[in-house]
């Protein structure tokens, strides 16, 4: 887990004026992340988030605002964003695992 934006860098090596530039919660910074873990864990598939849960606002960025990627060896990296709403933290935050989970799942159909 890469909670803070040390962490995306350090683990991840995801480039900190990536996160400047476009914000925490970007799909670049996304595809950033998925991309790093795949290099960095040895896996073959892998699935970053990153959004605002709330409550609040991020940065100008809505709550329920998620991105995600997916990234597979040898395969372009797929990104999105989501919006799921002002549902609260904990709502918030099971879609964001359920979608994360039906990514992966859909990769390895």
């Amino acid at each position: 887990m890469t909670y803070s934006n040390a962490a995306k860098t350090e683990m991840l090596g995801v480039e900190s004026g990536l996160i400047q530039t476009h914000g925490a919660v970007s799909e670049e910074v996304a595809v950033a992340m998925a991309e790093g873990a795949l290099k960095n864990s040895g896996a073959n598939l892998t699935v970053s988030v990153t959004g605002v849960a709330g409550p609040g606002t991020s940065d100008a960025k809505p709550e329920g605002r998620v991105c995600f990627a997916r990234a597979i060896t040898d395969r372009a990296t797929f990104v999105e964003t989501r919006d799921f709403g002002a549902l609260g933290r904990v709502q918030v935050r099971r879609e964001t695992v359920l979608h994360a989970l039906n990514l992966l799942a859909d990769a390895i159909r």
